[in-house]
């Protein structure tokens, strides 16, 4: 399974990176705006830096919720360099703009899929990733796994090719349950990666070691 990291903090990415598990990064403009970045030129600028800090794919979203805008600001995100991924939002022209998109040869993902039939269509349409949000799920009381099941067994029924790229992921049980059932990627922050390292029983057996260490050197 590919780590993505869900931000657009350029210290979290780079140790991300420099942990040697990171695979790519999802950014929204809400991530923009957390970080102070606002403007076109700023905006095209914080994605550069990402590309040039990261190995994979950068997910970069448009603004526009019409067919002809998403055209035009896509293609303008896909030059900026190979890693950029067009990210677009799961409504009707949307799809129509990843079915272009796919033709083009430009990498996309489909983004606030809350359901298996939006994923059914991103997958007809040529997505090559798409996100459900499995933690907005779990806020509302449903089963954000679930989802994940049933689009992975959708997709293998049919072998599409689209990855399935769990978003909204909340922390390390997330990411274990989106491993388990098969999921392509997962996309969450900096504190659910790293929260896989920690176990109370390596600590301590860690402690222990390093005392017996030190009595034996103290001889």
């Amino acid at each position: 399974m590919k780590f993505f990291i869900d931000t657009a903090n350029l210290e979290q990415i780079k140790e991300a990176q420099d942990l040697g598990v990171l695979d790519g990064v999802t950014t929204n403009p809400s991530l923009m705006a957390k970080e102070g970045i606002s403007g076109d030129e700023n905006v095209i600028n914080h994605y550069k830096a990402i590309c040039a800090i990261v190995d994979g794919d950068v997910s970069a979203e448009v603004i526009a919720t019409n067919y002809e805008d998403m055209i035009k600001e896509g293609e303008a995100l896909a030059k900026l360099d190979d890693k950029i991924v067009v990210k677009v939002p799961m409504i009707k022209d949307g799809i129509k703009a990843i079915k272009y998109f796919s033709k083009k040869g430009i990498k996309t993902n489909c983004t606030l899929v809350f359901s298996a039939g939006q994923a059914l269509l991103a997958a007809k349409a040529g997505a090559t990733y798409v996100s459900p949000f499995i933690g907005r799920l779990d806020d509302i009381s449903t089963d954000g796994l679930g989802l994940i099941e049933e689009i992975r067994l959708i997709y293998d029924n049919y072998s599409f090719p689209t990855q399935i790229l769990a978003a909204s992921v909340r922390n390390s049980a997330h990411i274990l349950g989106c491993a388990k059932i098969g999921a392509d990627v997962m996309t969450g922050p900096l504190s659910a990666i790293t929260a896989l390292l920690k176990h109370p029983l390596t600590d301590s057996g860690l402690a222990t070691f390093l005392a017996d260490h030190a009595k034996a050197a103290s001889k």
